[in-house]
């Protein structure tokens, strides 16, 4: 396959992907009365899916590297984790929280940050460090709301599932950071 054709069949692939993901959502609802999703949740769960893998297409192909590669990998799914845990019951409480939105802005940190240093090693470093920074400062703004009485969220449960995504941005972080590192050592 010669380079003028490489990105539509990821892209088509990445499409494909998302489809038999989505089948199983779909023949679980067929299934049970349990998985009740509605046209809205499988819309917005595919361009969800098909947003962040045709985004892993695109900027991976910024480098041969493999730490850059899975760094992006990490990144990406630990972002698509995060949003898809809120959208679904939500990281502290319900999805009703108003403090879960705050996670959204987490994300958004993520997405901004990687556009500002276009995505080379050593920003995008610096981006997820700041991203699991900003996951971080999450624990104690829901213990000082009191967010621990809420139902599902002890002070334990937000501090390990916050410390699980900070662990996920930070390992990312150290990615780039490696990849920096080689790039600068093989220029030398």
């Amino acid at each position: 396959m010669n380079n003028n054709n490489a990105l539509p069949a990821s892209i088509a692939k990445v499409a494909a992907i998302t489809l038999l993901i989505l089948i199983i959502p779909f023949t679980a609802s067929l299934i049970t009365d349990e998985m009740a999703w509605s046209l809205y949740d499988f819309l917005l769960a595919g361009v969800m899916l098909f947003g962040t893998g045709s985004a892993y297409v695109l900027i991976s192909r910024l480098s041969g590297s493999v730490l850059y590669k899975a760094a992006v990998g990490l990144g990406l799914s630990s972002g698509l984790f995060l949003v898809s845990a809120n959208l679904a019951v939500g990281i502290i409480g319900s999805v009703d929280n108003i403090i879960n939105l705050f996670y959204f802005l987490v994300v958004l940190l993520l997405v901004f940050g990687s556009f500002i240093v276009r995505f080379q090693p050593r920003g995008m470093a610096f981006t997820l460090f700041t991203t699991a920074l900003a996951q971080t400062v999450m624990i104690p703004v829901a213990l000082i709301s009191g967010m621990q009485s809420a139902p599902g969220s002890s002070v334990m449960e937000i501090i390990l599932l916050n410390g699980l995504f900070i662990s996920l941005f930070m390992l990312s972080g150290i990615l780039f950071w490696q990849d920096d590192k080689n790039l600068k050592s093989h220029q030398s």
